[in-house]
């Protein structure tokens, strides 16, 4: 995957903790802990639209159209 620099302004007191990270290996660079702590809020924000587009659905009307046809397929069903 092509990557692309940019200029990040950080908190001089954050700066010196991420180096810190740095400097005893728990992380292996800046660029890294960034790039691994915008996908994390990325996803975090991702997750966060999915369940308030869930919450907007109607667990009776989605029941009712996952089982839309089930009576009819049900005979061709193999016995278990």
């Amino acid at each position: 995957m092509a990557r692309t620099k940019i200029a990040v302004s950080l908190d001089s007191s954050l700066l010196e903790r991420l180096d810190r990270l740095a400097a005893e290996r728990v992380v292996p660079s800046r660029s890294w802990a960034v790039q691994e702590a915008v996908r994390d809020q990325m996803a975090r924000i991702s997750r966060a639209r999915l369940a308030r587009e869930c919450a907007k659905l109607d667990p009776l009307a989605e029941r009712a159209m996952a089982d839309e046809g089930l009576s009819v397929d049900a005979g061709d069903w193999p016995a278990y």
